[in-house]
């Protein structure tokens, strides 16, 4: 099992410009519970899945228009990268860095 666990400070490239917030994640066996934090409020994750290296949830936003996200990202190390599905609008490309 990879450490995923602490705080990451994440970046979404999206058409209206980079999106950044705090991703918390606490994990449990294969689970995670925690929170994102930044411009769109602070949301917690109650649905959060941890595979290996892989964590996956969901985030249900309002802001800039209400859209569910689904976010997978692959942890290695003190980096994270993977995908954000927006909805209708596509799939836009997630890092972040350990930052506790």
């Amino acid at each position: 099992m990879a450490d995923v666990d602490g705080k990451w400070n994440c970046t979404v490239e999206t058409p209206m410009g980079a999106q950044e917030f705090i991703l918390t994640v606490v994990s449990a066996g294969d689970s995670f519970s925690g929170s994102a934090e930044g411009g769109i409020g602070r949301k917690d994750i109650d649905d959060g899945s941890v595979d290996g290296e892989t964590l996956a949830w969901t985030m249900h936003v309002s802001k800039p228009m209400p859209v569910t996200l689904t976010c997978r990202a692959t942890v290695t190390g003190d980096v994270l990268e993977g995908k954000v599905k927006a909805g209708i609008f596509g799939s836009f490309p997630i890092t972040g860095t350990r930052i506790g």
